[in-house]
C-alpha cells in the first residue's frame, strides 16, 4: 500500500520554504520562458523592445529634463546620466507591473495543481533579468560611445544587483498577495510605477535633496541602488556606502517580511483568485 501524503496549508506566519521552492525548479524554469515568450514571440521587434523601451525613456527624458529643464547631471552628458539610472529602475518597475498580476492570471493553475506560489512572482523576477541584461549591454554601448571606462568601483555592482533583487521580489511578493485580496492594488500599478519613479533619482541628481533629509530619502532602497550603480559606471562621485547601506537594511526588512507575509496569505490565493 502505498503512502499518502496530505498537503495542508501552514497556519500563522512562517518563512517561505527554500527547499521546497528548489523541488519546483522545472516548473520555475518553464514559466520563465513562458513569461519571455509570451512578451515578445508574437512581435515584430522581439526583443528589440527591450532596448527600445529604455532608450525611447532617456531620449524623452534628454529633452524634457537635460535640455530644457537643465537639471544637473554631475558634470556627464545627461543620456548617460539617466540611462545608467533607467536600466535598474526599469527592471524594478517591469517587476511590480507583472508581479502584482501573476497570481490572478494564473488563477486556474492555483485552483487545480499544487506548487509553490512562490513560483509565480519568481518567475516574473527571472524573466525580467533577459530585459535588464539587454539594457546594461546597451548602456555599455553608451560608455564606448562617450569613452568612459568604469573604475575598481565597477566591483561594488554584484552587491547593487542583489539589492536590486532583493527589493523587487519583497515588494513583488507583497503586491501580488495584496492584489489577489484587492484589485485596486493592479488598476493602481501604472499610477505607482510613476509616483515611485520621482521619487527616485532617476531624471535628477541627488544633490537636489536637503542634506537633512538625504538618509529619510534613502528609506527608498532605488536610492543606493541607481546613486551606487552611478558611482560605480560614471566615477563621478565617490561609492556612497551610508546610502547604500540603508537601502541594503531596507531591502532586506522588504524581503523578508514579503516572504513572510506571502506565506501567510498563501493558503488563502486558491480561494481569492
Amino acid at each position: 500500500m502505498s503512502d499518502v501524503i496530505v498537503i495542508e496549508p501552514d497556519k500563522g506566519w512562517k518563512l517561505i520554504s527554500i527547499r521546497e521552492s528548489v523541488r519546483y525548479r522545472d516548473l520555475l524554469y518553464f514559466l520563465t520562458i513562458r513569461s519571455i515568450k509570451a512578451k515578445y514571440a508574437q512581435s515584430v521587434l522581439g526583443v528589440g523592445w527591450a532596448i527600445l523601451q529604455p532608450l525611447t525613456q532617456t531620449l524623452i527624458f534628454t529633452v524634457v529634463f537635460g535640455n530644457l529643464a537643465a537639471l544637473s547631471s554631475d558634470g556627464v552628458p545627461y543620456i548617460l546620466f539617466s540611462f545608467v539610472a533607467m536600466v535598474p529602475w526599469n527592471y524594478f518597475s517591469n517587476i511590480l507591473t507583472e508581479s502584482s498580476t501573476s497570481l490572478i492570471q494564473n488563477k486556474n493553475l492555483i485552483s487545480k495543481v499544487y506548487f509553490p506560489r512562490l513560483i509565480l512572482p519568481l518567475s516574473s523576477v527571472f524573466s525580467k533579468l533577459l530585459d535588464f541584461a539587454i539594457g546594461f549591454v546597451v548602456m555599455l554601448g553608451f560608455f564606448i560611445y562617450y569613452q568612459f571606462a568604469p573604475g575598481i568601483e565597477v566591483l561594488v555592482f554584484p552587491l547593487l544587483l542583489i539589492i536590486l533583487v532583493m527589493t523587487s521580489l519583497g515588494t513583488g511578493m507583497i503586491l501580488s498577495s495584496l492584489a489577489v485580496q484587492y484589485r485596486d492594488v493592479q488598476y493602481a500599478m501604472s499610477f505607482l510605477v510613476r509616483v515611485l519613479m520621482y521619487g527616485a533619482p532617476v531624471v535628477y541628481s541627488i544633490e537636489i535633496i536637503p542634506k537633512e533629509y538625504l538618509y529619510v530619502y534613502a528609506l527608498n532602497p532605488m536610492v543606493g541602488v541607481i546613486e551606487g550603480m552611478r558611482s560605480a559606471f560614471l566615477g563621478t562621485k565617490e561609492m556612497p556606502w551610508p546610502l547604500i547601506s540603508i537601502s541594503a537594511i531596507v531591502a532586506l526588512i522588504l524581503f523578508l517580511f514579503g516572504a513572510f507575509y506571502f506565506q501567510k496569505m498563501e493558503r488563502k490565493f486558491a480561494d481569492l483568485t
